[in-house]
Parts: structure tokens; C-alpha cells; sequence
């Protein structure tokens, strides 16, 4: 489109391709026509917060099959709030005096093989990390070592596109958790696919399973927690909602989500569960085919498609440079990154040390772009 991009260069701002995914640092995702129609409508009315928050909540867990849910402001606000309800439970008091845990049960354990990037939304409530297991191997045993008078549930990072072996498995990590009344909070952010796994976490029996609705085609920033009814009405108590409504000043206050947020993740999930999926894998696979097409040929690179359908970001590509190549994974990042428009590309995400390798995914792509993509990869190759 000729106007594209034109509304950020308006204010100074460069517009990107987005090759690598759904990723916060680009803008996260774009909401689908039906969303963005029905946060619109959203918009003609105000209504009671807490009213749609209970009523949104219902909905979303008629569709996911459990039994409560509330949106919140991403996923990551979700595990924060989650953890709070966790440590202060439905004490106006406690609730007030978070992050200060004086007085709370305030440990959340975690395997050291699942420590990772996003674990810091957990301390923002004030919670402490303990970490159980080493880095090679975590046993039911670790777990039960770990366990004090200061814990008060365990975190499990749930990844199913990599399938940890050697970690310790939800259903192990659920049966120990439940012998000792822990709570277990599951940050499922990308398990959106297949859609059984919308609330199979809580299901197997987890207490809180936190997804991002960025992934279903709603706003980048709203997302949902799924859960009992004790943990979610518990969650509530922490939201900003709470805070306005109830006049308790929880932690949550900041993690404001606007009416017409609420309702495009209603409607997010409800196009998301009854989407042609199959439709949906094969345009990812037809996109990701017509890059490799034309860049296959370039004899210094090493180019295969990711044949991975789960979560949120099926097909796509990696980019190897070969023994033939004068050049790095870098290079090519900073020079499709340096064109006009710039392409933003990175290094494989999961890349294990001493890999020099790139994804290439479709998520952000739209209609068209992938061309743009390939071509450019033969332009500064």
C-alpha cells in the first residue's frame, strides 16, 4: 500500500517488516477485522469494569473448558497478579502491604532448568525465586528437598514445541505440589495450538494457566488468566478493577486493561476456536515456501524449513551461513535490518551455544511480504 507505514514516519518513527514473529520489542501482533470491529463497538458505551471482568471471565472459560478465567494486561501481568493471590490469598491487608511479604508465605520455586527471561514478573510481586534441580536433570525428589515453611507454589514454564526430557514433568511437578497444598501457576503464554491446550493446564491440574491473547489475534496488550475459581477470584482481588471498585490498593493498580481490550479478547478467542486451522498451517507453510524458493539457489547459505505446526509460530525457515561463507548470521541481520524498508530479522532464539543460525517466521508477515523478504535476502547476499 502506498500509505504504508506512513502514520509512524508522520511522527518521526521508522516502520519495519517484521520477519521474526510475535515479538514485544515490534509492536507484538495485529488484531484481526473482527477484533478490531468489535473493540469499536466496545467504544460506544461505558459499562461497569467489574461487571464485563466477571462476565468476559465467564465466557472465556466456557470456551476453554475450565472453571474461571479473567483477562489481564498481557500474560506477563497475568503470572504477577497470579503470584500475589498466591501469597496474600483474600487478606485486604496482605493485599495492601505487597510487594512487602512480611508475614506471607512468599517463595515460588522453579526448576533451574526452566530459570528463564520472563520468571521476573513473578518478583514483581514481591515473591522470592528459589530454584530446585540442576541444570542437567530435575527429580521429584529436588522438588520435595526444596520445599519449606516460606513456600507457597511452584512455577512450571510449559514449552511443548521443546519438550524437555530431563526437566520435570507437569504431571510429576502437579502430583508433588498437591501432596504439600502448593499451588502451581503455568506460564502457557504460546501453547495456543493445538486448542485443547487453552486450558489443559489447569485441567491436568495447575491453579493458574497464563495465556497471551496477542497469539489469538487480539491487541499485543491483553491476555487472559485461566483457573480455579478460588485462584481466579483470588487473582481478581489483585486487579486494577479491585482497586477502583473494592478502594483496596493491590498491586495491580498499573495493569490497567481498556473496556474495548476486554471485549476484543473475548472475541479473539471465540474467532480463535472456531478457526480453520488447517487453512491457517497452510498459508504459514505456502509463505515460508516461497522464500525458500528464492533464496535456495544462494550457494553460501544453508536454508531449511521449520516443519514445527504447535504453539504460535508454525513453519518458517532457518538461514545457515556454510563453510563457503564470508560472512556471519550478524551480517545479514544488520544489512536487511539496514535496507529501505528495513527487515528485522534475528538469531535463533533457542540457538544452542556455538550455532550461528537465524529464524525466519511468518507471524508478523503481511500478505505479500514474504516476496519482499526473499528478494532481499538475494539482494544482500
Amino acid at each position: 500500500m502506498s500509505d504504508w507505514g506512513e502514520i509512524y514516519r508522520s511522527i518521526g518513527a521508522q516502520p519495519v517488516i517484521n520477519a521474526i514473529g510475535s515479538v514485544t520489542m515490534l509492536g507484538g501482533s495485529t488484531s484481526v477485522p473482527e477484533v478490531k470491529d468489535a473493540m469499536d463497538k466496545a467504544d460506544s458505551s461505558y459499562v461497569p469494569m467489574m461487571e464485563l471482568e466477571e462476565k468476559a471471565g465467564e465466557q472465556i472459560a466456557r470456551l476453554t473448558n475450565v472453571p474461571a478465567a479473567y483477562v489481564t494486561s498481557g500474560a506477563g501481568s497475568a503470572l504477577t497478579l497470579a503470584t500475589a493471590a498466591f501469597m496474600a490469598g483474600d487478606n485486604d491487608d496482605f493485599i495492601e502491604q505487597l510487594p512487602n511479604t512480611d508475614g506471607m508465605k512468599n517463595e515460588i520455586l522453579i526448576q533451574r532448568k526452566q530459570h528463564y527471561w520472563y520468571d521476573r514478573c513473578l518478583e514483581l510481586a514481591g515473591a522470592t525465586l528459589v530454584t530446585f534441580g540442576s541444570e542437567s536433570e530435575t527429580t521429584k525428589q529436588d522438588f520435595e528437598n526444596a520445599i519449606t515453611d516460606k513456600t507457597c507454589a511452584v512455577h512450571y514454564y510449559a514449552d511443548e514445541q521443546r519438550i524437555d526430557p530431563m526437566a520435570l514433568s507437569l504431571e510429576d511437578t502437579i502430583d508433588v505440589a498437591k501432596k504439600h497444598n502448593l499451588y502451581v501457576l503455568v506460564d502457557a503464554a504460546g501453547q495456543i495450538y493445538p486448542t485443547e491446550n487453552i486450558g489443559k493446564y489447569v485441567r491436568m491440574g495447575a491453579d493458574i494457566q497464563c495465556v497471551a491473547a496477542k497469539y489469538l489475534g487480539a491487541p499485543h496488550s491483553v491476555g487472559f488468566a485461566l483457573g480455579t475459581q478460588e485462584a481466579i477470584d483470588k487473582l481478581a482481588l489483585q486487579s486494577f478493577v479491585g482497586y477502583e471498585g473494592r478502594r483496596i490498593r493491590g498491586l495491580g493498580r498499573p495493569q490497567k486493561v481498556d473496556r474495548s481490550e476486554i471485549v476484543g479478547c473475548v472475541v479473539a478467542l471465540e474467532r480463535w476456536m472456531g478457526l480453520n486451522h488447517e487453512e491457517r498451517l497452510t498459508q504459514a507453510e505456502t509463505m515460508t515456501q516461497t522464500i525458500i524458493n528464492k533464496i535456495k539457489h544462494i550457494s553460501t547459505i544453508d536454508v531449511a524449513m521449520i516443519d514445527n505446526i504447535l504453539g504460535v509460530q508454525p513453519f518458517g525457515l532457518t538461514i545457515t551461513p556454510n563453510s563457503t561463507a564470508d560472512f556471519t548470521v550478524d551480517d545479514i541481520i544488520e544489512r536487511l535490518k539496514a535496507g529501505d524498508p528495513p527487515i528485522w530479522t534475528r538469531k535463533a532464539f533457542f540457538a544452542k551455544e556455538g550455532e550461528d543460525y537465524m529464524e525466519i517466521h511468518m507471524f508478523g508477515l503481511k500478505p505479500g511480504e514474504e516476496k519482499i523478504v526473499g528478494d532481499r535476502i538475494v539482494e544482500v547476499l
